[in-house]
């Protein structure tokens, strides 16, 4: 029996200067990894691997078979390049504060 109905999503990709919302409309009932093939942004970034790249839905990680549901946004994930809580070990062993905010408060 073919589904008909349609849904709403989007497929998210973003590199550190460039990021990439693509808008779909897809017959409801299709898997993310679907989606992410149908969207066309493996063409546009050639970079992604599917089969190893993490994926999520709203910032949580999704398997390749989850269905999609109406406005869910695909998220595509890149492999971060340092891990956070090594370079705030490292920056606490080198004796460097992390600021959060505007830093150190001027004396009037």
């Amino acid at each position: 029996m073919e589904n008909d109905k349609q849904i709403n999503v989007e497929v998210a990709y973003a590199l550190p200067d460039v990021q990439r919302v693509i808008a779909l409309e897809i017959s409801e009932g299709l898997e993310l990894a679907a989606v992410v093939k149908q969207s066309g942004i493996l063409e546009e970034f050639p970079e992604i691997d599917l089969e190893n790249s993490k994926v999520g839905i709203f910032g949580k990680l999704k398997k390749a078979n989850t269905i999609l549901r109406e406005g869910d946004r695909v998220e595509i994930y890149r492999k971060l390049i340092a891990d956070p809580k090594q370079v705030r070990k490292d920056r606490a062993a080198q004796g460097k504060q992390t600021r959060k905010g505007g830093g150190k408060t001027a004396k009037i």
